[in-house]
């Protein structure tokens, strides 16, 4: 059994989401060959210099998951894009690019946050261009981290006003920029979050069945995708 999940937005102000997020790891994932969390796993990720207390908690029980004997894999979401060796070493996962690919149930899958394939929001492409170049990363790793710190906090403020501003399927995927991907990766089955919008698609791609899976975030409940002998199987579950 493999398990992936998503957007869970880990912070100290959502209490909640932590303890359901812990009770995962010590009853579901445990007895998972492999977890994969597919970005935003934290509200905010401002540098591994800049940890607190809180996410060297998060860091030790995934640790301690990962000594019982599940794999654990970590994709950059849009939120904790700055997440570096030093935290993976801490909670011994492995991170991977966006996109990866990843054999499940039998086939390749690809796999991605999600966020680029938002295409028709111009305006969040664009910043994510720019936070995402080498040379940007390279000048926020080096600004100090107060000034990280001011600037996620007007990054996050910023974005969520944008958000409510902009209509539904500007911030959705664009089904041409799917479509391109999974043909670029020769795939019948993408996974992704983002959205939070938690759904199995049916498509087509160079004329043969295929689906795109988008994983739910935890808020008012937790979502997990569960792949097996038999399958792709998404369910939610209580948080309490």
């Amino acid at each position: 059994m493999i398990l992936l999940i998503s957007d869970l937005h880990l912070e100290e102000k959502r209490p909640e989401i932590t303890r359901a997020f812990l009770r995962f790891l010590e009853t579901r994932a445990i007895e998972a060959e492999a977890l994969y969390i597919l970005g935003d796993f934290f509200e905010v990720w401002v540098g591994d210099d800049g940890m607190t207390l809180f996410q060297h908690e998060i860091a030790r029980a995934l640790k301690a998951l990962s000594q019982h004997g599940t794999r654990i894999y970590l994709m950059h979401g849009n939120r904790d894009f700055m997440i570096g060796k030093a935290f993976c070493r801490e909670a011994g996962c492995t991170l991977l690019a966006d996109p990866h690919i990843a054999q499940l149930a039998g086939e390749r899958v690809l796999l991605m946050h999600g966020d680029s394939l938002c295409t028709r929001d111009e305006g969040y492409m664009r910043l994510r261009r720019w936070l995402r170049n080498p040379v940007s990363l390279f000048i926020l790793h080096n600004l100090s981290l107060a000034k990280r710190q001011k600037l996620a906090k007007k990054l996050r403020s910023s974005s969520k006003e944008e958000t409510r501003m902009k209509a539904s399927d500007i911030v959705d995927v664009t089904p041409d920029e799917v479509a391109s991907i999974m043909q670029r990766y020769k795939v019948r089955t993408l996974i992704h979050g983002h959205t939070h919008r938690p759904a199995t698609h049916s498509l087509q791609i160079d004329g043969q069945a295929a689906i795109r899976i988008v994983l739910g975030d935890w808020d008012r409940k937790g979502w997990a995708l569960q792949v097996d002998d038999s399958g792709f199987h998404q369910a939610p579950f209580d948080l309490n």
